[in-house]
């Protein structure tokens, strides 16, 4: 029996208990009139006397109010469920404004009408990071860098300030600490199947979310202050995330069925996997990635426990252990230094994709910007769904028990599988940085192409024409062109290739400078894992070089510009850049240089 078969729950036995148990154990019914006033507001201070305190050092007892809060949730989730759709809206709509996601907060009261444990699950998963980016936006009030994670949010001073150091309390129950229940990051990181979320925890923050836009309301009022929503991330350049060719129909039914035969799916996971391509299909597009993303992770982390031979980690940690997570699964180390085996049984490609969309910087980085709301779920780019649908596909296909063979050679899951084996990353530093010196030589390239001077613009940048210094630093660019040539291969350096026409250009000052910086740095690229080569004095000198390279490009930019207009200055500056450059390549001390 695969290991999948036979994991019942990714809970482990503590956590399991804090969900699932302790806010059940008092099974005293609680009157919502208790904590909801007559005209609809939330009487915190009812909310807050559930929350108790540890005696040795006043921290919060999270077990402890767990337990007494269990039959208040209970309570508002009845009260939610005896609501009709046109009562909910008249008396809370109003206090989801600050989120900046009213609709988002009143789709989740119909989730609960339904308790569908995938559309419960979703909505809490959902509701957390609105949640977060709201009350991110709160704590910009009155602090300057937002804290990124939400448990170094809710612990703020700043948002104590504005909601009450109690009222934060009660909500690092629900969110935010290992200690609580986490249900943000319990979901998030898919350790919690359908089934173990109970409903009446996403109605309670539901309610509390209520609560607190009516103290920030107040609190605008008091300071009279406007709260301020930061724009949402915006992916742009699309066409850099398309990968895989677009899914039709028959490519998700043939999805749904590998899910079932997969041993990369947890059993008890099927019902996420199933709901996620049910949202592709009806393109709700953010929904099908937020609940398909911790599913990778779930699936991988499977991977990871049995290729490292660690299979306790496939449970959530306790409270003083970290989680494992995406960044630990896709590192080149375990945390005891030993190799991790993943990436060997990933292979690369799939490796290069999961850092691409996951991690690198420059890439979407998708599930951080989901998780932590910074994207606008309406607008989800199907574009970028179809990406991580396609490639969970693959994985699909590639790690399960059954004899995938019929699948893996179907016409519409073919392509697929040969886009994953071959991708390349798109993300990293080094492609990019290929990229942009690709584009600067394109753009360099044009310049001759540009528009002549007016007349009456000759006599401002007379300096250059028939100038000697310019001459000699022309001279000085010939040379060093020279020592570079035997470096580049003889395929790339054709008659029109820069090299050969970097003097004969109709602009003969700027153009052939920056050509050769890019010449320059492009064979250095190209030889870059050759710099642990180097001794750590010549490294120290090396790095320098690079950094007055750098320096010099940044000076350019402001030297030429309109504003500024000093030519005679940037024929100075160049001329001490282009000693430097010649000087690093007759010590020969450019990477390049090593090769020989």
């Amino acid at each position: 029996m695969a290991l999948s078969d036979s994991v019942t729950t990714c809970l482990s036995l503590p956590v399991h208990y804090l969900i699932c148990k302790v806010g059940f154990e008092k099974k005293d019914t609680y009157d919502i009139n208790n904590i909801l006033s007559e005209n609809g507001e939330v009487c915190w201070q009812a909310v807050t006397e559930h929350v108790f305190y540890l005696e040795s050092d006043r921290s919060v007892d999270y077990i402890e109010s767990i337990r007494s809060l269990g039959p208040v949730c209970e309570s508002v989730y009845l009260h939610f469920k005896s609501l009709t759709k046109e009562q909910f809206v008249i008396q809370y709509a109003l206090w989801f404004h600050w989120t900046n996601c009213t609709e988002l907060f009143l789709e989740i009261f119909d989730v609960l009408q339904y308790t569908q444990t995938t559309g419960v699950a979703l909505g809490l998963m959902k509701l957390t990071s609105c949640l977060e980016r709201a009350l991110g936006d709160v704590y910009l009030l009155i602090g300057k860098d937002c804290p990124f994670l939400l448990r170094d949010l809710l612990a703020s001073e700043q948002l104590a300030v504005v909601f009450g150091q109690a009222v934060m309390n009660v909500l690092r129950v629900f969110i935010g600490s290992p200690y609580g229940l986490n249900l943000r990051n319990v979901l998030w990181h898919g350790f919690a199947s359908p089934k173990e979320i109970p409903a009446k925890y996403c109605a309670m923050l539901l309610f509390l979310t209520a609560g607190l836009g009516q103290l920030l309301q107040t609190y605008l009022l008091q300071n009279k202050c406007i709260l301020v929503h930061r724009p949402y991330v915006i992916f742009v350049s699309l066409e850099e995330l398309d990968i895989f060719p677009d899914l039709n129909h028959e490519a998700v039914s043939i999805a749904e069925e590998l899910v079932n035969l997969s041993s990369f799916v947890l059993k008890t996971m099927i019902p996420f996997w199933m709901a996620a391509l049910t949202a592709f299909k009806q393109s709700r597009y953010a929904d099908c990635v937020i609940l398909l993303l911790p599913q990778l992770e779930v699936g991988l982390r499977l991977l990871f426990t049995t290729t490292n031979k660690c299979p306790n980690r496939l449970l959530t940690a306790e409270s003083s252990a970290l989680y494992t997570t995406f960044d630990e699964m896709l590192a080149k180390h375990l945390d005891n230094e030993e190799l991790n085996q993943l990436p060997a049984v990933l292979e690369e490609p799939a490796m290069e994709f999961l850092w691409d969309f996951l991690n690198h910087q420059e890439g979407p980085r998708i599930r951080d910007r989901l998780s932590h709301g910074e994207i606008n779920l309406e607008a989800f780019p199907r574009e970028v769904a179809n990406q991580i649908v396609a490639f969970a596909i693959t994985l699909l296909c590639r790690f399960s028990d059954e004899d995938m063979f019929a699948f893996k050679e179907h016409m519409v899951i073919k392509p697929l599988m040969n886009c994953a084996s071959c991708y390349c990353s798109r993300f990293h530093p080094v492609p990019r940085l290929k990229k942009q010196v690709l584009e600067c030589m394109k753009s360099i390239h044009l310049w001759p192409e540009l528009p002549t001077v007016p007349e009456e613009r000759v006599q401002t940048i007379k300096g250059l024409e028939g100038n000697t210094e310019a001459s000699t630093l022309i001279f000085m660019i010939s040379e060093i062109l020279s020592q570079l040539h035997q470096y580049i291969p003889q395929n790339c350096c054709s008659s029109d290739d820069p090299i050969n026409n970097v003097l004969t250009e109709s602009i003969k000052f700027l153009s052939p400078v920056l050509r050769l910086i890019l010449v320059l740095m492009t064979v250095e690229l190209v030889n870059i894992h050759l710099v642990c080569k180097k001794n750590p004095s010549d490294y120290q000198q090396y790095l320098k070089f690079l950094k007055s390279v750098l320096q010099y490009t940044e000076n350019l930019v402001t030297y030429t510009s309109p504003e500024k207009n000093k030519w005679d200055e940037t024929l100075e500056l160049t001329n001490k850049t282009l000693i430097k450059i010649k000087r690093m390549s007759d010590r020969k001390l450019m990477l390049m240089q090593l090769t020989t």
